[in-house]
């Protein structure tokens, strides 16, 4: 039987599980689960056990593609389990969405990205089409935030967009 999920966090970090959530964002969220959503990580057992390793031993660890988690795991908020959801790509959040894993805030943490046409922070360098992907889930109600860790201050992505349009 599958648990309830409470989503408390949707995040895009392309280091997926790391320090910042580790020490940051798991205790401030009180988070029992933690979900990585990656198809890469999902097929590859070498990767997907060293993030086991990782994890604390009282944090439950859903590893799954990104098809087979929005087709399992519905958006909910305040009842079951805490749960931060984990993308690597923004792709991945935008299809997810697509497939049914509807959530109504994104985390933006770190992205690299040898393609850069926007650099919003030292920490997130988005391509062409991460930008793309950004305008279609706005467009589908999504609110985007750029923030690594509780404590800091969260930046609204499209009042970044905005300043360097003008």
């Amino acid at each position: 039987m599958l648990p309830s999920l409470d989503i408390a966090l949707v995040r895009v970090d392309n280091r997926l599980v790391h320090g910042q959530i580790l020490e940051g964002w798991i205790p401030y969220l009180k988070a029992s689960y933690v979900a990585v959503v990656d198809d890469q990580v999902a097929s590859d057992f070498f990767r997907e056990t060293v993030i086991r390793m990782a994890v604390p031993r009282e944090v439950h660890l859903i590893v799954s593609t990104v098809a087979e988690f929005a087709k399992t795991y519905p958006f909910k908020r305040g009842t079951g389990s805490k749960t931060i959801v984990l993308f690597s790509r923004i792709i991945d959040a935008w299809t997810a969405c697509r497939l049914g894993f509807q959530f109504d805030q994104l985390n933006i943490g770190n992205i690299y990205n040898d393609e850069c046409k926007l650099c919003c922070t030292p920490s997130v360098l988005l391509s062409e089409d991460d930008i793309r992907d950004i305008h279609k889930l706005r467009d589908t109600g999504v609110s985007i935030e750029l923030r690594r860790v509780p404590r800091e201050q969260p930046i609204n992505l499209f009042e970044i967009v905005r300043k360097m349009q003008t």
